[in-house]
């Protein structure tokens, strides 16, 4: 596993969006194999019913700029800050209050938590690493607000690195691909949908969370420690067709 590859052990590990089974759960379990101390977040009552008894837990609405900010109040130190909450609807993106709801979570959550929890990365000098999207990069008619938000996660991703590498915090992202996930189950439902992605990606099949696991445990280590404001597609090939 890719934890195996890494030593975490006495880090602080913060994984925004993590309560349910998909890349967020995924990272988290993999810092914490590598020997770190992680806790996670989600918007439902718990997480899912394996991570219940393995991982502090918060309820956060990432909207809620308040609620954030008293999360980051009781955390005394945090190594690494995991920016993974995220929603989409496929083909209910056009809609424009849902369009609105869709960037106030993707993009506006990520930098409401970047910055509530900057003075303990700071202190650190750790590291963000914020969950983008392969349509930061590609058009989508069925996921149009999606898209939007992960593009500008990106290009946050590039500012905050700019803005705040003084401090001694890099900025990194993931940009994944089409990912077996509670998140991508309702466009699963699409036969003709899922052959024509595991076509085009040149490794022929969809990504597992784990898949994007060890990307992000790479970018938190010692190992990227000269790479800032990049942003990783793990895509199994998919955007260089």
């Amino acid at each position: 596993m890719a934890a195996n590859q890494f030593d975490f052990s006495g880090a602080e590990v913060l994984v925004i969006g993590a309560s349910r089974a998909g890349i967020g759960a995924a990272i988290a379990r993999a810092f914490q194999e590598a020997g770190a101390t992680v806790a996670i977040t989600g918007a439902e009552p718990e997480p899912a019913e394996e991570d219940r008894d393995r991982f502090r837990y918060d309820r956060l609405d990432v909207t809620d700029l308040d609620a954030v900010r008293a999360l980051a109040e009781g955390v005394e130190r945090l190594d690494v800050l995991v920016n993974c909450a995220a929603i989409t609807s496929r083909g209910e993106e056009m809609e424009p209050a849902f369009f609105q709801r869709v960037v106030d979570v993707n993009l506006h959550g990520t930098f409401r938590c970047a910055s509530a929890f900057h003075p303990q990365l700071r202190e650190s000098r750790g590291t963000v690493i914020n969950i983008a999207s392969m349509y930061a990069m590609f058009g989508s008619p069925r996921n149009p607000a999606y898209g939007a938000s992960k593009a500008a996660v990106a290009q946050l991703t590039k500012s905050l690195a700019i803005a705040w590498a003084s401090d001694g915090i890099r900025v990194n992202a993931v940009a994944p691909g089409f990912i077996v996930t509670e998140q991508s189950a309702r466009s699963r439902t699409d036969p003709a949908h899922v052959a024509a992605v595991s076509a085009r990606t040149p490794m022929g099949r969809w990504g597992q969370p784990e898949d994007i696991a060890g990307p992000v445990l790479f970018l938190a280590s010692p190992l990227s420690g000269f790479m800032t404001g990049t942003c990783l597609a793990v895509d199994g090939g998919y955007s260089v067709v």
